[in-house]
């Protein structure tokens, strides 16, 4: 980063503006060269202070709920694509007002919500299962026979004249044979109902702004489905590619407790709070301690042999709420900065305030090296996810 992490208020996500727009460059010519319609999938990244930004580049944001559909209204001047494994009836009709897409989970919230969707004019569309899936991870595979998310193809006999589009998503932080994979099974599986249909979106996971990732294999393979189907349009919605490696959490050592012969320093955020996915998932994140002289030590995962090992331990009350031993190349004190990398897509999304724990807060690095502090949180933040 261009500007001395030590000075930036902990604990706090930085968003790096520079990033972000070369993600973003990149996806907006995947979209022009492929011919499909590249949208921000706000479940992954909903930092809507960016949000015009994201709009000079992508097609529009997908949303899960009805805040989701509202703030994408709000915040970045468009309607949602929506979708949800069910829905509200209280809020089924003011969803429709943000909405310029809408897929049903199931057949049964089809036909019970459906006509009334198409009946105002939001594209009605159902969301889809071909069990396909590279994920190896079963919390985050949507694509097992069992799987609650999608209809399976041997459910579906003949749909309404009004459902205009079909969804699947069975990708996370997959590959771009991953992704022509994905649309070569759903075309094997669902093909006969594509010549009726106006749209298909194939869902996230598409990780073409990872390093290494082979860009022109997911053009040409969206490219000959369009070729083959040219009626309908081709969205995808990625969440991870948006924000993948833009930005950092920062934190700093509180205390440093050797109990047991294992040393852990704890540290002023939490892994169940702040970062949950690394206990849910598991992984392990990448970081680097920064010292009072401002000398960068990487952490080594494994530890090194002989070298100083600790625990990273978050502060809030949760026994578990730690990471096994990572090494430094010299012993960690109390005051040094870590920095946890690649924490601004599906990390800042999932944050709560779990034991009062303080949240961090949000800033922004623009290109020209000024921090801005975009949110600060506080006791009224807390008190009023309670009352």
């Amino acid at each position: 980063m261009s500007i001395d992490l030590r000075s930036v208020p902990s604990p706090a996500f930085v968003l790096e503006e520079e990033r972000l727009l070369s993600n973003l460059r990149l996806m907006a010519g995947v979209q022009a060269e492929s011919g499909a319609e590249i949208i921000l999938a706000l479940k992954a990244f909903a930092m809507w202070r960016v949000f015009p930004l994201v709009g000079q580049y992508l097609s529009g944001a997908t949303a899960s709920s009805l805040h989701e559909a509202r703030l994408i209204f709000e915040e970045m001047g468009c309607k949602a694509h929506t979708y949800s494994p069910a829905y509200f009836p209280e809020e089924f009709e003011a969803l429709l007002g943000y909405s310029s897409h809408i897929t049903f989970n199931s057949l049964r919230q089809l036909e019970h919500y459906g006509a009334r969707a198409a009946a105002a004019g939001v594209s009605v569309g159902l969301r889809v299962n071909p069990v396909f899936s590279d994920v190896q991870t079963d919390l985050y595979n949507p694509a097992s026979p069992q799987s609650r998310l999608g209809e399976l193809a041997a459910n579906i006999n003949e749909l309404p004249d009004w459902v205009e589009g079909m969804h699947c998503h069975t990708l996370c932080e997959s590959t771009a044979d991953a992704s022509a994979g994905l649309i070569e099974a759903f075309e094997k599986t669902f093909g006969r109902y594509l010549p009726r249909l106006k749209w298909v979106n194939f869902g996230g996971g598409h990780l073409m702004t990872r390093d290494g990732y082979a860009q022109d294999t997911l053009i040409a393979a969206l490219r000959a489905f369009r070729q083959r189907h040219p009626q309908l349009t081709v969205i995808l919605e990625p969440g991870s590619a948006v924000a993948w490696q833009t930005g950092v959490l920062v934190s700093r050592v509180l205390d440093i407790i050797d109990n047991g012969g294992v040393k852990t320093a704890i540290t002023d955020i939490s892994f169940t709070a702040h970062m949950p996915d690394t206990l849910e998932m598991p992984y392990r994140p990448r970081l680097y301690a920064i010292d009072a002289q401002g000398t960068i030590h990487r952490a080594v995962d494994p530890p090194a042999p002989g070298a100083a090992a600790y625990r990273i331990g978050g502060v809030s009350c949760l026994a578990g709420d730690f990471m096994e031993a990572y090494s430094f190349d010299q012993p960690l004190n109390i005051g040094d900065t870590l920095v946890f990398e690649d924490m601004i897509h599906y990390t800042m999304v999932k944050t709560t305030t779990f034991n009062g724990v303080k949240h961090p807060s949000i800033c922004l690095l623009h290109g020209d090296g000024q921090l801005e502090q975009v949110r600060v949180f506080g006791y009224e933040d807390f008190k009023s996810r309670l009352s």
